[in-house]
């Protein structure tokens, strides 16, 4: 894969999950114009994460490429072994990647659907936090974890995502438990719940015209662009929110 990390005495590093696309990618991108470097993890799309990757080298800053399914215990044990020899410390990371399964109600969802949004939502998310703090502890960093949720967690999403919103329920209750647990190291451990944002999620769903559908339904009238959600991101993870932990903030344009 692509490397053109070369480590530094200070941990300047991003671990970025799902940032091929969306709100991931648009993370990269916010947080290269911070100064940060970047690994980009992806599953599948090594086009568009080569893509990103270049947008990132431009604005100045380094990329290191991994794919690996956050679905997958094996691979996310790999990746952050990749990490700790090609890189070494990370400062921070933003655990991005997730599904929602197909739209519909809930008497409808397979087993199959639910063992994978969790799977990659929740016990993803939360093996990819362990593996986090081994890296910071390890390397006596303070880092951040920011955990992306949804506003799902707290709507419910009747009729359309249930399994989903009780996936991201439950990352904001682990974020809440495990700010907790490291607060008193200097680690900090938040969340972001973004509302319905121009991604193609919603496509992959099954329901590309869902943004016409559900945008009079919020207070400002439109759904986010994902360079709104990542700049809430980068902010959780910045210096700027020294005192912010265990806490998940709503960006949902009002909802």
């Amino acid at each position: 894969m692509n490397d053109q990390h070369t480590s530094a005495i200070e941990p300047n590093t991003l671990l970025i999950t799902g940032a091929s696309r969306g709100i991931g990618a648009a993370t990269a991108l916010a947080a290269a114009r911070q100064g940060r470097d970047i690994v980009l993890n992806y599953v599948r799309d090594e086009p568009a994460v080569r893509a990103v990757a270049q947008s990132v080298q431009a604005l100045g800053r380094q990329t290191t490429i991994i794919q690996a399914d956050i679905g997958e215990e094996a691979d996310i044990r790999r990746m952050f072994d990749e990490i700790e020899t090609r890189i070494g410390p990370l400062l921070g990371l933003i655990n991005n990647a997730g599904i929602t399964g197909p739209i519909g109600p809930f008497v409808n969802t397979t087993h199959a659907t639910l063992e994978h949004v969790f799977r990659i939502n929740v016990l993803g998310a939360m093996q990819c936090a362990r593996e986090a703090l081994a890296n910071f502890k390890r390397h006596e960093t303070k880092g951040v974890i920011v955990n992306v949720s949804s506003s799902a967690a707290r709507l419910g999403s009747a009729n359309e995502f249930v399994h989903y919103a009780a996936s991201k329920a439950a990352i904001e209750t682990f974020t809440i438990g495990l700010a907790k647990e490291v607060a008193a190291e200097g680690i900090r451990v938040c969340g972001l719940a973004p509302g319905s944002t121009l991604t193609d999620i919603h496509a992959m769903a099954g329901e590309p015209g869902r943004p016409a559908r559900v945008a009079p339904l919020i207070p400002m009238k439109r759904l986010a662009e994902p360079a709104e959600i990542a700049e809430a991101i980068v902010w959780l993870a910045s210096p700027a929110a020294s005192y912010v932990t265990g806490t998940t903030l709503l960006c949902a344009g009002g909802l």
